[in-house]
């Protein structure tokens, strides 16, 4: 819990959070909303300007994103986050406002004018106007929907919104609500200064009222327990209802209890009822003589103290013609002494009135309560406990007088939870600098997570391109080694087929050497041959064996003439013959038989 606290972020101040609203409206994501999918074009997004009106002029009190995802048209990515932060701040505002429910859901329905409004000019919607007007809405936290005329006073203005917020979606222009905002604050200035003077005047009237009743129920208890159960005179009854009941709330509303005079007026009242009572007074007969003597004066005396006038004469007439009786030992007519409980009705609990500790109040008064739950709560105001009778003055949010509540029944109704103080109203300020700021950190933990798997997406890119370099490398390894393979065995077939080539051209020649060593050494003396002609090639020259030298292997051969001599060594000769450029007439057709059958051969191999 603690560290909870500790990870939440640092409120930001209200200019702060709306410079943050431009930041948030481009860059948040919210889970399950429907943004698009790439970056439109401008053309692509969808007008909801007539939507959002519609909405308005219903009073509708859906989301504003609910209202986007209802229907199948295409919204920026300004226009979700603009609706879910306007939704965002008026559910807050709805929970927390301490406003009536009712009235609460009628300002939260401005969310389709803030989002259409944010969606166009970013913070700039929540000028210095309009919030001031949101903040000021703190002093209707005493209104309640009773259908009275101050509580319709207000829903009329309201009604009044309505019309200036559809006048605004018309228009295109936020000017009509911002006129009405500076109208409200003045007359709010108006009906607080109003609210201030009712206040005073009525706490002033309840003031004196409460002295009053004090005074009336105090003087009632008095009478009520001296004369509960008697049966009296019809003169000492009247006397104490007509004259003495009067002075006794004079006492009270001047004096309270605790002064001389009411000591003695009180004195006064129990001796009239001892005398007026055979049951009491016949048994003291000594002290009824003392009483008799000195009532009338004692009652003179008190009355001259708190009253200009003299007590009229006749007014004691009664009492005195009571007294000479009881004197004499009659007993007058007898009544009962108090009249039916619904003519006098009295509580001697008032005799013994405690007043209320002022540290036991003080915390209370000037505090708003609110009683019963949902759109059916009423509130009111604790405008002062009135100290005469402990009761507590109840007026609601324009001043006006509610009812009285006595302090023991309010006491009650508070501790079992039927009668609760309202928490402190949340400006409408405190509320946006909250939402922003916890969206604040949305953002920044998304820019976070959206850095981290661009940063994760390149690493992996970068993996994937080297793992697919080292792939490549590897297939390119794999190929020129195969090539190499391949490279190897073609040359080692090539080589093989040069070594075969080689030995079949060695075979063959040693074949064809040894057809041209049988050809040479079967040329006989006068045997011809044919010498190419390296000066002349068209015209071969012709030489005819003339001397074979067996000791040096040594021929001579010379021309038809016998003058050109050409010598071979008979292994040089064979070589010549071997290539081609020596024939041996008279063998020569053998031996190109003998070459075309080597060539064949070849061939065939091949």
């Amino acid at each position: 819990m603690q560290q909870g606290r500790q990870n939440r972020p640092e409120l930001l101040s209200l200019e702060q959070a709306t410079k943050r609203i431009d930041d948030v409206l481009s860059g948040i994501r919210v889970p399950d909303l429907p943004y698009p999918v790439g970056k439109l074009d401008k053309d692509a997004i969808s007008d909801w300007t007539p939507l959002l009106m519609s909405c308005w002029t219903e009073q509708r009190d859906e989301p504003v994103t609910h209202v986007l995802r209802s229907v199948s048209l295409t919204w920026s990515v300004r226009q979700i986050n603009a609706a879910y932060v306007s939704d965002r701040i008026m559910d807050v505002f709805l929970k927390s406002s301490g406003l009536h429910p009712e009235l609460a859901r009628r300002i939260a329905r401005l969310r389709f004018f803030l989002a259409w409004r944010m969606n166009l000019e970013g913070a700039d919607v929540f000028s210095d106007t309009l919030l001031e007007w949101l903040d000021s809405l703190q002093d209707l936290r005493g209104w309640s929907n009773s259908g009275g005329r101050s509580a319709k006073i207000l829903l009329d203005q309201l009604d009044s919104l309505t019309i200036e917020v559809s006048g605004c979606f018309e228009h295109g222009d936020k000017e009509p609500v911002m006129a009405f905002c500076r109208q409200w604050k003045e007359d709010a200035e108006k009906r607080e200064q109003q609210t201030g003077r009712l206040r005073e005047r009525l706490l002033k009237t309840e003031q004196g009222a409460a002295r009053q009743r004090r005074a009336e129920h105090t003087a009632r208890a008095l009478i009520g327990r001296a004369m509960k159960g008697r049966q009296l005179p019809e003169p000492v009854v009247s006397f104490v209802m007509n004259t003495w009941f009067g002075l006794l709330k004079q006492i009270v509303w001047e004096e309270g209890l605790d002064g001389e005079n009411w000591r003695h007026a009180s004195k006064l009242l129990e001796w009239l009822v001892w005398i007026g009572d055979p049951t009491l007074s016949d048994r003291d007969r000594n002290r009824l003589y003392t009483v008799g003597e000195q009532i009338g004066d004692r009652i003179i005396d008190v009355w001259n103290r708190l009253n200009k006038e003299p007590l009229p004469e006749q007014a004691l007439a009664g009492i005195q013609d009571v007294m000479v009786q009881r004197l004499r030992g009659e007993t007058p007519e007898l009544m009962s002494a108090l009249p039916p409980p619904d003519r006098f009705s009295w509580d001697s609990a008032w005799l013994a009135l405690e007043p209320v500790p002022e540290s036991e109040y003080q915390e209370m008064k000037h505090t708003w309560y609110v009683e019963g739950e949902g759109a059916k709560e009423q509130r009111r105001f604790f405008l002062a406990l009135l100290e005469d009778t402990r009761e507590v003055l109840w007026t609601n949010g324009a001043g006006v007088r509610l009812g009285l509540q006595p302090w023991t029944r309010f006491k009650a109704e508070f501790e079992n939870g039927h009668l609760r103080r309202l928490p402190p109203v949340r400006p409408f300020g405190e509320v946006l600098a909250e939402t922003m700021t916890a969206l604040s950190s949305v953002l920044h933990r998304q820019m976070v997570q959206r850095k981290k798997a661009a940063e994760d997406a390149r690493q992996r890119a970068e993996k994937l391109r080297h793992e697919k370099e080292e792939a490549e490398k590897q297939r390119a390894e794999e190929r020129a080694a195969k090539e190499a393979a391949i490279e190897k065995q073609r040359q080692e077939a090539e080589a093989r087929r040069q070594a075969d080539e080689e030995a079949e051209a060695e075979r063959l020649r040693v074949e064809k050497e040894a057809a041209a060593r049988t050809l040479v050494e079967g040329i006989k003396l006068g045997g011809w041959i044919v010498v190419e002609n390296s000066e002349s090639p068209t015209e071969p020259q012709r030489l005819k064996l003339a001397v074979r030298i067996n000791a040096s292997r040594k021929l001579v051969f010379v021309d038809r003439l016998g003058l050109n001599r050409r010598e071979f060594l008979e292994d040089e000769l064979i070589e010549e013959v071997v290539g081609g450029r020596v024939r041996v007439l008279g063998a020569s057709a053998e031996f190109d038989d003998t070459l075309s059958r080597v060539v064949g051969r070849i061939r065939v191999g091949r």
